[in-house]
C-alpha cells in the first residue's frame, strides 16, 4: 500500500482490529530485530515482510534451514544452494547480486554449522565490499542470527567465529551507508552478540519464557522488567512491536496470513496405527525379503554459470499484470515527470541518492514502467540535472557541459549545472541560497568553498562588481550569467 509515496507494509492487526503497518523506507534506515522462542511465529513474520515488500525493494535472505526457498516459485527469488559451491563462487554471486539487484535466497541447509558460518561470512563481506556504484537499497534478512553472531564462543574454530561475527557486525553497524538494511531474527536474545542486536532500532518481540532473554528484551525495548513480562503472555503469531518504522509506543500485532509456506510445516498429531502388539512385533521382526533399494542419487548441482545468468536477469515484478511496452519517447516523458515530482518534494534535497533512487523506481512502476529505465549512476546524473532545472535527457550543449564537469565530485554536478543553466540562458547568477539547496546543505560557507573549488579547476570564473553583484563565466563553454546579489 502506498501512502504519500512511502511504502507501508501491512503486517497484521492490533488488539483493536486496526492495521499495523511497517514503513519500508524507515526500515531501510533503521534495521529490525525479531525475537521469539521456537514456535512463536518468527518465520511466519519474516515471510509476511518479504512477501509484502517483494517488488518494492531488493531482498537477500540468509536461510539456515531452507525455509524460504519457496519464495522462488511465487516471487522469482534466485535460490543459491550454498553446499554446491566453493567460497570464491559464493563471493562472485554476492557481487553480481549487488550489481544486478537480484532478490536471492542463500540456502545453507546442506552445510554443518561451521560451514554455514564460513559461507555467511564470505557472502555478507562481499555484499558489504561491493563497488560504490552498486550500493542499491536491499533488505538483508538473516534467520537464526545467533548462529552467525554468537554472544560467546561457538563450537567452531576461532577464525570462523571471528569472520562470521565481523560480517554480521558490519551489516548491522555500517551497512546502512551501503544500502544494506539488516533484518535479523533469533530464538535467544541472550545468545546473540550485544553489539549486533543493539544496532537495530525496530523490534518485534514474540513470546519468550527464559528470564535471561526477558531481561535482554526489556533492556532493548527500554521498558521496565514488569512491563516487558507481558511478552510471556503473547500467543503464537503475536508480537510486541516498537520502533520508528512501525510504532513509537509498544503495540501488540497479530501477524496476518502469508501466500507461501515452508517446505516442511510444524509437526501435527496423527492417529497411531491400530495393529495389535503381536502383529506389530511380527511386522518389525519379519525377515527382509529383498535388499533395500539404494538411495536416490543426490541432485546434480546447478553450474555456477547458470546461477550467474539467473542473477543477471532483470527483476520480475510479481502480482502485477504485464504492461504494454512503451516507446523511447513515452519512457523519457515518464522519467522527466518523475524527476520533476521528486525535486518538487522539499525534503528531497537532504535525502541520500540511493534512497531517492528507490523512490524513483516506485514512481516509475506507478506510471506504468515495469522496471526503472536508469541504473543508480545514471539516476544520480539525471537527478543532478533535475535539481538544476534540466529535466529532459541531457544532450547537445548539456551533454558537453556534463562532460566538462566529469572531473568534479558527483555531489558538485548539480550546483555546476545550476550555474551553467543560468549562464546559458543569460539569466541572473544563482544566489548562494539557491546553490545551497541544490548542493543539499544549509551552510552558505560550504557554498563559497564549493565555488572556490570549481573555480580552482578552471571550470568557473567568478567576478564581483563594485556593487557587490556576482557573475560567473564558464570559459570552456563561453557562457556567462548576469550579475546578481549573492544572498
Amino acid at each position: 500500500m502506498l501512502v504519500g509515496m512511502t511504502v507501508q507494509i501491512e503486517m497484521g492487526l492490533d488488539t483493536a482490529g486496526k492495521p499495523v503497518t511497517m514503513d519500508l523506507e524507515e526500515l531501510l534506515a533503521t534495521r529490525l530485530l525479531v525475537q521469539g522462542n521456537s514456535g512463536s511465529g518468527k518465520s511466519h513474520l519474516l515471510r509476511r515482510l518479504l512477501e509484502r515488500s517483494a517488488g518494492q525493494v531488493q531482498q537477500v535472505v540468509i536461510d539456515p534451514e531452507g525455509d524460504f526457498v519457496t519464495l522462488a516459485d511465487r516471487y522469482g527469488h534466485v535460490v543459491v544452494e550454498a553446499a554446491d559451491y566453493a567460497e570464491r563462487e559464493i563471493e562472485r554471486f554476492a557481487l553480481r547480486i549487488r550489481e544486478h539487484r537480484a532478490s536471492v535466497v542463500l540456502n545453507l541447509e546442506g552445510l554443518e554449522v561451521e560451514g554455514q558460518m564460513r559461507c555467511t561470512a564470505t557472502f555478507l563481506s562481499a555484499l558489504f565490499d561491493a563497488p560504490r556504484d552498486h550500493w542499491y537499497p536491499a533488505l538483508v534478512v538473516v534467520d537464526e542470527a545467533q548462529l552467525f553472531a554468537p554472544a560467546q564462543g561457538a563450537e567452531v574454530t576461532e577464525e570462523v567465529r571471528r569472520a562470521s561475527l565481523s560480517s554480521m557486525t558490519n551489516l548491522m553497524c555500517r551497512g546502512r551507508k551501503r544500502g544494506l538494511a539488516g533484518v535479523i531474527a533469533t530464538q535467544r536474545l541472550a545468545k546473540l552478540a550485544k553489539n549486533v542486536a543493539a544496532e537495530a532500532s525496530n523490534f518485534l518481540m514474540g513470546r519468550t519464557f527464559l528470564d535471561i532473554d526477558m531481561a535482554r528484551a526489556a533492556d532493548l525495548l527500554g521498558m521496565e522488567r514488569r512491563q516487558a513480562e507481558q511478552i510471556r503472555d503473547l500467543q503464537r503469531g503475536s508480537f510486541l512491536a516498537l520502533g520508528p518504522a512501525v510504532s513509537r509506543r509498544p503495540v501488540e500485532v497479530r501477524i496476518a496470513a502469508v501466500e507461501t509456506s515452508a517446505r516442511s510445516g510444524s509437526p501435527k498429531l496423527v492417529p497411531l496405527p491400530e495393529a495389535g502388539s503381536e502383529d506389530m512385533k511380527a511386522l518389525l521382526l519379519a525377515a527382509t525379503q529383498e535388499p533395500a533399494p539404494p538411495p536416490p542419487p543426490p541432485p546434480t548441482p546447478v553450474p555456477a554459470e547458470e546461477v550467474m545468468e539467473a542473477i543477471e536477469q532483470p527483476p520480475v515484478q510479481h502480482g502485477t499484470p504485464a504492461l504494454p511496452a512503451k516507446d523511447a519517447d513515452e519512457v523519457e516523458a515518464i522519467v522527466a515527470q518523475v524527476l520533476r515530482d521528486i525535486v518538487a518534494d522539499d525534503d528531497s534535497a537532504f535525502r541520500a541518492v540511493p534512497t531517492l533512487f528507490q523512490d524513483f523506481g516506485i514512481r516509475c512502476r506507478m506510471a506504468g514502467l515495469p522496471r526503472p529505465p536508469l541504473d543508480l549512476p545514471g539516476f544520480s546524473r539525471r537527478l543532478a540535472c533535475a535539481r538544476a532545472g534540466i529535466f529532459d535527457r541531457p544532450d547537445g550543449d548539456w551533454a558537453q557541459a556534463i562532460e566538462i564537469a566529469r572531473g568534479l565530485p558527483e555531489e558538485m554536478l548539480g550546483p555546476f549545472l545550476l550555474v551553467a543553466r543560468a549562464a546559458r540562458e543569460g539569466a541572473p547568477c544563482p544566489s548562494d541560497t539557491a546553490i545551497a539547496q541544490t548542493y543539499g546543505t544549509s551552510s552558505l560557507g560550504r557554498v563559497r568553498r564549493l565555488l572556490s573549488y570549481i573555480e580552482s579547476r578552471d571550470l568557473f570564473v567568478c567576478r564581483t562588481d563594485l556593487s557587490g553583484k556576482r557573475s560567473i563565466t564558464l570559459p570552456h563553454l563561453g557562457w556567462t550569467t548576469q550579475p546578481a546579489e549573492t544572498a
